[in-house]
């Protein structure tokens, strides 16, 4: 076995692979570049090497300072985690010439799947369904649009060397497969250095369901169930879970045989994934093959027992199997939901910044759940423009799909993220959604459900209560602790009060006490608006930023952050600020006036920090409702920015190779 490895990659996973390696007894390695010099994954490894600046082209994607890291530290073997170098067969060949030892299938497999247009060709030849396109080089975005018409719209656009949803697009005509074709080929050399694009058809509400596999350098392959990966936004998945709740047994072994079979042709040693999309009828098709770790790979963890890169490492280091396929048995339930750096309301676009406040759910068995939060970061660090967006993978575990979903939604609740804007609220939106918890899902699922975009959620009115009554509870022990630090009861009354007004958004609610304690430990009956009284008990105390309670005989958890006068209260996925009055202050507090938000319907601006890429428009141009104003990349992403409405542009502030912040003014318009 090795004694010390490297682990060339950044984040989360490179902290995943080093928590692996140090229960396994191995010395870690990790590389940085300038951007994460203080980052989680170089405190948790063994040793740590400067490697570039914070563009991953001038880091993490350079073969030679990762080598040159391994012979600085005496590293035998190279975990290369997820993207970057994951699927270059160059430098596993590299690795190979310097005797370094390459955790991963070998350059064969990685040549023949993991390039996309290679792996499709490979596939027909062995038979392998696929999907309906064109393999070859194209030149131009005239040749794009040929053989789009060709094959016949909707067409997928896709960088031969992608993944995690870079560099692809979907077109539904001309106009979009010319815009698409260059965007994706951007897109595709920024990531990947290689800009080469390949097309085929499109399926209309296809599922994205892959199955993992794992071989060994002595002719064992196994596959290890499936994971349903069809919550996406463009194209990159949000949601994942295992099993999937679509598959019978029957179509998962044939998904699992055909993964199988494929993965022995080109002699695959490592844990890898054959992904398909699959049609309503459970008809599947070959999309591709990842010669690496997946980004969902917990979720298998959590329904086989399998730690699948103890695996990876083992097989590196020559060793058989141990599992077979007959002791692969899949239990229980898992979700994992991908946390992101981006702004849900504002249709998610990316954000930076430092987090000031990080306090992930606690990890471990509860009962019949399991919590596990795989993440890279903690409070105090800097989420950056140059690299993926991801926070954290937050998974759950259950005996079902209902009650991991259940236990998803409460961890979500529970996850205090403050500094920069995130997903967490759309992520316990969606857990609610009956859609999803019915199990009817596709990749058009986020473009269906929420056409005009994630918008806040108004509160029903049994969750305007609730809200109002845990603003309640919050003010009532904030209440009695100030009494009690000055040695006072409320004033006038010579007792607490029992009667409040709690403002809730725009709503206002009368919460009165009947009778208990409203100190910590508190147990206190309460009414709203003269209803049934219902008890409520928490042992929240001021400055946690999660309450924590039952009310009635329902569990629940609610973010609380202190605002002007009141409490910002986030749960489920509603958000909103609450504030608990006495009567005569909420009968002031109405006739204030409402402060209207400026006129900006005339100025186009940076959605996010970021660089333009290009300005599509002239002064003076008039321009019609979705016609392109401009280009921002951020994050590896490139955002296509459009007219809502018809206009002429009168003035131009920006230009392309300009970098901006959030809300910069980058037109304005007559």
């Amino acid at each position: 076995m090795f004694k010390k490895i490297l682990i060339a990659n950044r984040g989360e996973i490179a902290c995943r692979v080093i928590k692996t390696a140090k229960r396994m007894g191995i010395a870690t390695v990790a590389v940085y570049s300038d951007a994460d010099r203080d980052a989680v994954h170089v405190e948790m490894a063994d040793e740590a090497v400067h490697i570039g600046a914070a563009p991953a082209a001038q880091s993490y994607l350079l073969g030679e300072r990762i080598m040159g890291a391994c012979r600085q530290t005496g590293a035998e073997a190279v975990h290369p985690g997820y993207g970057f170098l994951s699927e270059r067969a160059g430098f596993c060949e590299a690795l190979e010439r310097e005797g370094i030892v390459f955790i991963g299938p070998k350059p064969r497999a990685i040549t023949a799947m993991g390039d996309k247009i290679e792996s499709k060709k490979f596939a027909n030849e062995a038979k392998v369904n696929t999907v309906p396109g064109f393999l070859g080089l194209i030149e131009d975005a005239d040749h794009a649009v040929k053989i789009a018409t060709e094959i016949g719209y909707p067409v997928m656009l896709k960088a031969s060397a992608g993944g995690g949803g870079k560099g692809m697009r979907i077109a539904w005509n001309e106009a979009e497969t010319r815009e698409g074709f260059q965007s994706s080929r951007n897109e595709a050399k920024s990531s990947f250095g290689d800009d080469r694009i390949f097309i085929e058809k499109f399926i209309i509400d296809p599922r994205h369901i892959e199955i993992q596999v794992l071989g060994d350098a002595h002719g064992n392959v196994i596959y290890l169930g499936e994971r349903e990966c069809s919550i996406q936004r463009r194209n990159q998945k949000v949601v994942e879970e295992a099993p999937s709740p679509f598959l019978d047994e029957a179509t998962r072994r044939a998904m699992g045989e055909q993964s199988v079979a494929l993965a022995k042709a080109v002699d695959y040693q490592s844990a890898g994934t054959v992904e398909f999309i699959v049609d309503k009828d459970r008809n599947f098709y070959f999309l591709e093959m990842n010669t690496r770790l997946q980004v969902e790979h917990p979720v298998t963890e959590l329904i086989t027992g399998i730690d699948l890169v103890e695996q990876m490492i083992r097989v590196a280091a020559g060793e058989k199997l141990s599992i077979r396929q007959d002791d692969v048995t899949l239990n229980g339930w898992a979700v994992e939901s991908r946390l992101y750096a981006e702004d849900p309301f504002r249709n998610f676009l990316p954000s930076i910044g430092r987090l000031t406040s990080y306090r992930p759910p606690e990890e471990g068995r509860d009962g019949d759940v399991v919590i596990r939060n795989d993440t890279g970061v903690a409070e105090g660090s800097e989420i950056s423009m140059f690299y993926d967006p991801m926070i954290a993978k937050l998974c759950s575990w259950a005996p079902d799909r209902e009650a991991a979903i259940d236990a998803m939604s409460r961890a979500l609740d529970e996850f205090v993220v403050e500094g920069i804007e995130h997903n967490i609220p759309f992520l316990a939106a969606l857990m609610r959604h009956p859609r999803w918890r019915e199990g009817r899902l596709s990749t058009a699922f986020i473009a269906e459900e929420y056409p005009d975009g994630f918008q806040p959620t108004t509160p029903s009115r049994e969750e305007l209560e609730t809200l109002a009554l845990v603003a309640a509870s919050v003010e009532f022990i904030r209440c009695d602790r100030l009494d009690r630090l000055t040695g006072r009861l409320a004033p006038h009354s010579g007792a607490f009060r029992k009667d409040w007004v709690v403002r809730v958004g725009d709503e206002r609610l009368k919460v009165s006490i009947i009778d208990g304690m409203v100190s910590v430990p508190q147990e206190v009956d309460l009414s709203v608006d003269g209803g049934q009284p219902v008890t409520l008990r928490s042992d929240w105390r001021p400055g946690e930023p999660v309450w924590r309670g039952t009310i009635g005989s329902r569990e629940i958890a609610v973010k609380i952050r202190p605002v002007a006068n009141g409490v910002r209260l986030a749960w489920q996925g509603l958000s909103v600020e609450a504030r608990v009055m006495i009567p005569r202050t909420a009968e002031l507090d109405a006739l204030m006036p409402v402060k209207l938000p400026p006129d900006l319907s005339n100025m186009l601006l940076c959605p996010m920090p970021g660089m333009v890429v290009s300005i599509a428009v002239t002064v003076g141009q008039e321009v019609k409702t979705g016609e392109t104003l401009a280009v921002v990349e951020a994050m590896k992403m490139e955002n296509v920015l459009r007219a809502e409405r018809d206009l002429t542009v009168a003035k131009i502030n920006a230009e392309p190779g300009e970098s901006l912040s959030v809300d910069a003014v980058i037109m304005e318009f007559e």
